[in-house]
C-alpha cells in the first residue's frame, strides 16, 4: 500500500470521528448541558444534536423526570414547647437545567435543608394538637414558603408532603403515663359513684323496711287491742282476756322452742292454766 493511500485512509477515519465527535443523541427524559470552552453554550433536548467537535462538551446530564427527595427526621420544638419529630418528602421537578447546575452546587441538599428550616419554622408557630391535626395546613405552608426560592434555581416544586409527625420517646411516654392516669381517674370515679347509689338504694331499702315494720307493729297493736276487746266483751271479766292472750302468747313460745334443733327436752308445768293465772294475779296485785 502507498503513503498516499495511508493518508487517505487516516484523513476519512479522522473526518467520521470529527462528525461523531459533533453527534449527540440525547435519550428521553434527559436534558444535557453543552459548555463551548469551558462557558455554558446551550441545552440539548432529546433526540439528535449536533455540536462543534472538540470545541463543545458535554458538561452535565441532568433528568426531566420528576425526582423524589426524602426530608431526613428532625426534632421539632412546638410553641408549648412540646419535642415532635417530623420528617417529609418533596418532588420536584427540573424545568431549567442550567439554572439548576449553575445556580447552586447541589440542588438536592439545598431543598433537603431549605425543608427541613421551612419546616421547624411553621410548626414552631403552632401548638402540639394543631401540629398533630393540621397536616395539609403544614403541607401548604410549606409548598408556599420554598416554591418561589427553588424557582430561582430553576426547579419546581410539584408537592410536598408529611410523613410523619408524631412527639418525641419521652413526650410519649409522659402522654401514656398521662392517660393511665386519667383512665384510672375515672374508674375511680365510676367506682365511687357506684358504691354512692349502692349505700342510697340500701339506706332506703332500711328506711322502707323499719317503715313497714313500723306499720306492722301498729297494724299487730290493733289486732291485739281489737281482740281483747271482743273477749272482754264475751267473757264478762277483765282477768280472762289477759289470761287467754298471755296462754296462746306462751303455747306459741312453747312450740317454737320444740321445734328449735338445739332444743332436746321441753319442761312443762302440770298445771298451765294455774301457772299463768298465777302469774297474771301477781301482776295485778303489783
Amino acid at each position: 500500500m502507498s503513503s498516499i493511500n495511508i493518508v487517505m485512509l487516516v484523513l476519512i477515519a479522522l473526518i467520521v470521528f470529527t462528525v461523531l465527535k459533533g453527534v449527540r443523541i440525547v435519550p428521553q427524559g434527559y436534558k444535557w448541558i453543552v459548555q463551548r470552552l469551558g462557558k455554558y453554550s446551550q441545552t440539548l433536548e432529546p433526540g439528535l444534536n449536533l455540536i462543534i467537535p472538540f470545541v463543545d462538551t458535554v458538561a452535565y446530564k441532568v433528568t426531566t423526570k420528576d425526582i423524589v427527595l426524602d426530608i431526613p427526621s428532625q426534632e421539632v420544638i412546638t410553641r408549648d414547647n412540646v419535642v415532635i419529630v417530623a420528617n417529609a418528602v418533596a418532588y420536584i421537578n427540573i424545568v431549567r437545567p442550567d439554572k439548576a447546575v449553575y445556580g447552586i452546587e447541589d440542588y438536592a441538599y439545598g431543598i433537603r435543608n431549605l425543608v427541613q428550616t421551612s419546616l421547624r419554622s411553621i410548626i414552631g408557630e403552632m401548638d402540639l394538637d394543631s401540629a398533630l391535626s393540621s397536616r395539609d395546613e403544614i403541607k401548604a405552608k410549606l409548598k408556599l414558603a420554598i416554591s418561589e426560592d427553588i424557582s430561582d434555581w430553576g426547579i419546581t416544586l410539584k408537592t410536598v408532603e408529611i410523613q410523619d409527625i408524631n412527639p418525641s420517646a419521652t413526650m410519649q411516654a409522659s402522654m401514656e403515663e398521662q392517660a393511665a392516669a386519667e383512665r384510672l381517674r375515672r374508674a375511680t370515679v365510676t367506682r365511687a359513684d357506684g358504691q354512692k347509689q349502692a349505700a342510697i338504694l340500701q339506706a332506703d331499702g332500711r328506711l322502707e323496711a323499719s317503715r313497714r315494720d313500723a306499720e306492722a307493729q301498729v297494724v299487730l297493736a290493733k289486732g291485739s287491742e281489737e281482740s281483747i276487746r271482743l273477749i272482754t266483751a264475751a267473757m264478762g271479766t277483765e282477768e280472762m282476756p289477759i289470761v287467754y292472750l298471755l296462754g296462746e302468747q306462751y303455747i306459741k313460745a312453747i312450740r317454737q322452742l320444740a321445734e328449735s334443733d338445739n332444743a332436746k327436752m321441753v319442761v312443762l308445768p302440770a298445771d298451765i292454766l294455774s301457772t299463768i293465772k298465777g302469774m297474771v294475779g301477781d301482776k295485778l296485785k303489783v
